[in-house]
């Protein structure tokens, strides 16, 4: 069963996404991941974020999608996010219909990496999936997209620890970090970057991406065994 800090966890996680600006009404949902016990948590479906308590956060087996405990149902996106803990090593996953990354899966456009800001905390573009097909939207929706944002990945032969993001195609974006928490704050920086972005196709369509070596250079510092930046 869910242990009570971990619904603590994604219940504010959750209200900390209400709280960033990024969702209205009842868009948007963060989960977090009990591997251990085969589980993940996830807001519940349509529940106002003000009325939210952790015994709302609703666990749900890693395996089968099959509600745990409670009587509340999980988000709508629940499936998406199970696919997205089966595929790639992440803690917590937060979605999100926040304007301007919404604005660029709309388009159908990747956020593309423009410069240093983009770098520290995504190695290149935040790519944005293929349409999905009728039969794919007809036929278990949910978990399809999560099987297409997984397919984006593996095509492009890119690194889901090294990007944490992605645009979903006529939808919004998917964000996953190291645990709830981490994945709101990557939603923060993503939508953040999105503006940006809007913003150089405005005034400098034809501008280009920023060099590899200085993606990298700004990247690794923050990431990985040779990261220096901030204190040890």
């Amino acid at each position: 069963m869910a242990s009570s800090q971990l619904r603590e966890e994604v219940l504010q996680a959750n209200l900390d996404l209400a709280g960033s600006g990024l969702v209205m009404g009842t868009f948007g949902n963060v989960s977090g991941v009990d591997r251990d016990a085969g589980l993940c948590v996830i807001k519940p479906s349509g529940v106002p974020y003000e009325e939210l308590t952790p015994d709302h956060m609703v666990p749900v087996s890693l395996a089968s999608g099959e509600v745990l405990a409670g009587e509340l149902r999980p988000s709508s996106d629940t499936a998406t996010h199970l696919e997205l803990y089966r595929a790639f090593p992440c803690g917590g996953v937060t979605h999100t219909h926040s304007e301007f990354a919404t604005a660029l899966a709309q388009a159908r456009l990747p956020l593309r990496c423009m410069g240093t800001t983009h770098a520290d905390y995504f190695r290149g573009d935040v790519p944005v999936t293929r349409e999905m097909t009728r039969e794919e939207v007809e036929t278990e929706y949910e978990r399809n997209t999560g099987l297409v944002i997984v397919e984006t990945f593996a095509t492009a032969g890119i690194s889901p620890q090294e990007v944490m993001a992605v645009l979903v195609a006529n939808h919004g974006p998917f964000v996953w970090g190291s645990h709830a928490g981490d994945s709101v704050e990557r939603a923060q920086v993503l939508e953040f970057l999105a503006r940006m972005e809007c913003m150089v196709r405005t005034v400098a369509p034809d501008a280009g991406r920023a060099a590899t070596y200085l993606v990298d250079k700004h990247f690794l510092r923050k990431h990985g065994k040779d990261a220096y930046y901030g204190q040890r």
